[in-house]
């Protein structure tokens, strides 16, 4: 008697599920548009798999960048040109930081029973941010420790070395905070 009702129990499941499952199948069109996607890349993926590198340049940018950069101490040499081809230059400490860049989350996801939504977070400084910003930069004097920042964009560039630029436009670049590139040779 047991044995046929754990068998009826285990059918009356499977039923259950099976039935389950299928009141779940969405036929819209949009679900039809996003499987004939799906089955696209799939036969795409098949006829033209993606090729296999034996090397790469991409590993190996990004760890010469943490060679050069991972350094506590290290200089950078930014160079900033204006709408009228001028370059002015800073001598910082260390990378310029986007103002938009944390050392917090900015949001965190909140779960409950209706679903998960995302919730922003305060800053450092205990407000909240749009995460706008990124387009302006800071970072400190190389001898003086000064707070530095600038923007780029609406026809202003940056361009960062880790060595003073000796062509003629970065030769030629004014000094724009404390410290000059003479200063560092020293």
């Amino acid at each position: 008697m047991r044995t046929i009702t754990r068998t009826a129990v285990a059918a009356m499941a499977a039923l259950t599920l099976g039935a389950g499952l299928t009141a779940c199948d969405d036929d819209s069109s949009q679900s039809k548009e996003t499987e004939a996607k799906q089955r696209n890349y799939d036969q795409l993926v098949a006829n033209q798999p993606a090729g296999k590198m034996e090397y790469s340049p991409t590993r190996e940018a990004i760890n010469q960048w943490v060679k050069t950069w991972g350094k506590r101490g290290k200089l950078s040499y930014v160079y900033i040109q204006n709408a009228k081809g001028e370059y002015g230059y800073f001598v910082m400490k260390g990378l310029p930081v986007a103002r938009c860049e944390m050392l917090t989350p900015t949001e965190k996801v909140d779960s409950s029973s209706t679903g998960k939504v995302v919730v922003a977070l305060p800053g450092m400084d205990g407000v909240y941010s749009a995460g706008s910003m990124c387009n302006a930069y800071y970072g400190f004097d190389a001898t003086t420790g000064a707070y530095i920042e600038f923007t780029v964009g609406t026809n202003q560039s940056f361009f960062l070395f880790d060595k003073p630029m000796t062509m003629p436009e970065y030769a030629s670049a004014e000094q724009l905070g404390p410290t000059s590139v003479e200063d560092t040779e020293n």
